[in-house]
């Protein structure tokens, strides 16, 4: 009762296949889909950090970007994918600490 080797080059295969999905595939799906969730939830004086590192305050949403004031009365433009982390202030004024 010798084994077929194409059947046991296709269990290879579909094994390699399964390995790299749930290694790779399906964890980046999961990523992207919190981050959607995350720009989604995203509302007016929001504070964000871009993916360029720009700190800044939503001033307005717009259907695929939205202005941030960088600076006192200093606005830019940028789109709802620019966004990396949302930014949430303890009751004790501490900066810095990341909502994911």
């Amino acid at each position: 009762m010798g084994s077929n080797p194409q059947t046991i080059s296709l269990l290879y295969i579909v094994g390699l296949f399964a390995i790299l999905y749930f290694l790779m595939i399906r964890p980046q799906q999961q990523r992207q889909k919190k981050h959607n969730e995350m720009i989604s939830s995203i509302k007016q004086d929001d504070k964000i950090i871009t993916i360029g590192g720009i700190y800044g305050t939503i001033v307005k949403i717009k259907d695929k970007s939205f202005i941030l004031e960088v600076a006192d009365k200093i606005r830019m433009e940028f789109l709802k994918t620019a966004v990396s982390q949302v930014v949430t202030e303890h009751e004790d004024g501490d900066k810095g600490a990341i909502k994911e």
